[in-house]
């Protein structure tokens, strides 16, 4: 990998005052989480995450790459996505996918966490620029196709809008069905700007009725989307969401059929970054 020293100087730089120790909550104890500490340039973990390439969904239009200059530790306890063009106009992002996979507990609460930023361009220069953190069902690895492999959006973001989705895909066809694809169930909440923000998810499976078991999406802390096992409506579907292994995704895509694909004025590097300073998984 080449190391890119300008580039981890000005990371660093731009996230000293963003280390942040992974927060405590009664009642919660940490089964898991990365606080991204390690030195300016550096990969993530290897032993916690897999630095994606040669994945291409979604018709986005950029290439996955293990550089630095797409996605690094900034040394000050933070990671960062950042998109680049190159001369010929081709893309390049940044897509780690965790290695661990957590399964929600019956009888427990399952909370999934972390604290994100955006790069400060303007909204109409990020068109086709599209951050998210997610998760995947893991049976996508053994077979088992999308949607039907369950996928939970806690956070994503397009074209530098000040909105934030939080959004599932489920079922068993990629039309239609509980979920409403291939657009998903979603809700959306006003980001007041570019700064640290709490994501978080919530699966409460305290309740021995599925039908009564929550799947719950929070901003800086607030409620703003609530799912239920009995608005699937179906025990095998809601199994896929609530009671199945997941895995954790950060990426930033260029392009694709929601947000349609960049322009000449999309801005590429900080401006249309995403920086994560902590990412925890928590249990009742």
């Amino acid at each position: 990998m080449r190391h890119n020293a300008a580039l981890s100087f000005l990371s660093l730089f731009s996230s000293l005052a963003a280390a942040t120790q992974i927060p405590g909550y009664p009642g919660f104890h940490s089964i898991w989480s990365d606080g991204f500490g390690g030195g300016a340039g550096q990969s993530p973990n290897g032993g916690q995450w897999t630095t994606v390439t040669n994945l291409h969904v979604n018709n986005e239009v950029e290439d996955y790459t293990m550089s630095n200059q797409n996605v690094q530790l900034s040394g000050g306890d933070t990671i960062q996505f950042v998109p680049h063009r190159n001369a010929s106009g081709q893309w390049t992002s940044g897509r780690i996918e965790s290695k661990a996979t957590f399964t929600p507990q019956q009888g427990k609460v399952m909370m999934v966490e972390s604290m994100i930023r955006f790069g400060d361009g303007p909204s109409d220069r990020q068109q086709g620029i599209w951050p998210a953190f997610w998760m995947l069902g893991d049976s996508i690895h053994h077979g088992t196709e999308w949607p039907r492999c369950g996928e939970l959006d806690i956070m994503e973001r397009i074209n530098g809008q000040f909105t934030g989705y939080g959004t599932t895909h489920c079922g068993y066809s990629k039309s239609g069905g509980p979920c409403n694809e291939p657009n998903g169930r979603f809700e959306t909440v006003a980001i007041s700007d570019n700064g640290w923000h709490r994501w978080s998810l919530k699966i409460d499976l305290t309740n021995s009725d599925w039908r009564a078991q929550t799947i719950q999406w929070f901003y800086d802390g607030r409620g703003y989307h609530t799912l239920s096992g009995g608005t699937i409506g179906d025990a095998a579907i809601w199994g896929s969401l609530a009671h199945s292994p997941l895995f954790i995704i950060f990426n930033v895509a260029v392009g694709g059929d929601w947000p349609g694909p960049p322009n000449g004025a999309t801005v590429d590097s900080w401006s249309s970054m995403m920086e994560v300073s902590y990412v925890a998984v928590y249990s009742t």
